[in-house]
């Protein structure tokens, strides 16, 4: 009876799933089974003489090296877990058990390709992450900003963009665009607005690799970027439509993306367009609450809430600051001759007006029928305030096309200035209400300070029919 050890047939590790590697002291790969072919998509004979760390993905490097010497200090490494990148550019997910060989000088390590798993476990925390952004993100660029870094953890995605099409309007916008070689605007980039658009109309993904980039359909052929190596782009859907698109890129040299990115990434868009349209309705709602719905203006409450970090920021700097208060002469007159439909325009014209006449940082509101707060911040002296306000009677008292109707509107105008008239908001709004009232017990058409001085001398501007 033969009782010899069982000696395994020539190629017998190569029939193992998982690969087994020997690697030296300098990090050189001497050996590999067949296996590894299907790992990271080398032929053995190309990895003899390869460097280890060369295939790790840079982000791992750091903590491999430092595996790697633990290893070769004699620990043991059952469970190890690292990123390499696969010869065609996409991502494996590696999990090693690995020990050193004294006597061979070679760390000896089995791999087990853990990609579909990492994938899974990824996308559902990816699907949680994006459900929380819509919650938590300040605005949509703060959400498109962390949806870029989510996607980031799937797919490579250092060139990223977001699409949204207006269909009202038939515009498209990018609000988010990175592109390591481009950074202008999207928007007057023909290559991304082309075949985003083609994303958007068919309502399909769409893949081009290097070798359909060079061969795109005929529609696409003048917006193909040379350069690119992959475009994958794949549209927004919600229940009314198409909202736009999300687009990944990569330049030759970096990944390459298969059809099982783009159902990914398809998967991940349809939770990526339900965080947008969430986002979309806070702002919508927000935006209803802050602005007056007439004249797009700030209402009475979001004036009062600049108004108070404005004082804050007065005190603070020891700056000075003023209200004027704003009330048009004779405008019921205007609704009850040419109807509310000619206040209405009125007033937009008014808003777009006074509007023209203030900086960036001053703040035009609204509050209630045809009264108006201008708010100026860091002026240098009083009469700045004054200054504007007499800007302001002579832009209003330039006719106005009404209805088919030539109109001068002419304002009463009472300025509050911080710190002399007050240092709360209160007492700076009741100070400017009363100088209003003033210049329009005067006759209108004027503009006044408490306490100061009187009203600004009229300069026969013409006034509504009585």
């Amino acid at each position: 009876m033969d009782t010899s050890p069982y000696s395994p047939p020539t190629g017998f590790m190569d029939l193992l799933l998982d690969a087994v590697c020997a690697v030296d002291a300098e990090g050189r790969f001497v050996f590999v089974s067949a296996a590894c072919e299907r790992i990271f998509g080398y032929r053995p004979e190309e990895m003899i003489g390869m460097s280890m760390i060369d295939l790790v993905l840079p982000e791992d490097r750091e903590k491999t090296l430092e595996t790697a010497r633990e290893i070769m200090a004699g620990q043991a490494k059952p469970y190890f877990e690292n990123r390499y990148r696969h010869k065609d550019g996409r991502i494996a997910h590696i999990m090693w058990s690995a020990r050193w060989s004294e006597s061979d000088q070679l760390r000896i390590a089995v791999a087990r390709d853990i990609t579909e798993r990492k994938q899974a476990e990824s996308l559902h925390a990816a699907l949680y992450a994006i459900s929380e952004a819509a919650h938590v993100a300040e605005d949509l660029l703060a959400l498109f900003r962390q949806i870029h870094q989510i996607i980031g953890e799937l797919l490579p995605a250092q060139n990223f963009s977001v699409a949204l099409y207006d269909a009202l309007h038939d515009r498209l916008s990018f609000p988010y665009h990175v592109d390591e070689r481009d950074q202008s605007d999207a928007s007057g980039n023909s290559t991304a607005g082309a075949l985003c658009a083609e994303v958007i109309r068919s309502g399909q993904a769409l893949l081009l690799t290097s070798e359909s980039l060079g061969q795109p359909a005929e529609p696409l052929r003048p917006s193909t970027d040379q350069d690119a190596l992959c475009w994958l782009g794949v549209p927004l859907n919600s229940p009314g439509g198409v909202i736009g698109a999300l687009a990944l890129k990569s330049y030759r040299g970096g990944a390459q993306y298969s059809d099982k990115d783009t159902e990914l990434l398809q998967f991940v868009s349809n939770q990526v367009a339900a965080a947008i349209e969430r986002k979309q309705l806070q702002a919508r709602l927000r935006h209803m609450a802050q602005y007056d719905q007439l004249t797009q203006l700030p209402n009475r409450g979001l004036l009062h809430d600049r108004l108070k970090t404005a004082l804050e920021r007065a005190r603070r700097e020891q700056d000075r600051m003023a209200l004027l208060y704003l009330d048009l002469d004779r405008f019921k007159q205007v609704n009850d001759s040419l109807g509310h439909a000619a206040g209405d325009l009125l007033l937009q014209e008014v808003a777009s007006r006074l509007k023209q006449c203030v900086r960036g940082v001053d703040t035009v509101a609204r509050i209630g029928g045809d009264e108006f707060v201008v708010l100026l911040e860091s002026l240098q002296t009083p009469e700045q305030a004054a200054h504007l306000a007499e800007k302001i009677r002579r832009l209003l008292n330039l006719p106005m096309d009404l209805a088919g109707q030539a109109l001068c509107i002419l304002p009463s105008i009472g300025i509050a200035l911080y710190p002399e008239h007050g240092d709360t908001v209160e007492q700076l709004l009741k100070h400017a209400d009363d100088a209003m009232y003033g210049a329009k017990g005067s006759g209108g058409n004027c503009f006044q300070l408490p306490a100061m001085q009187g009203p600004a001398e009229d300069d026969g501007a013409a006034t509504l029919p009585g």
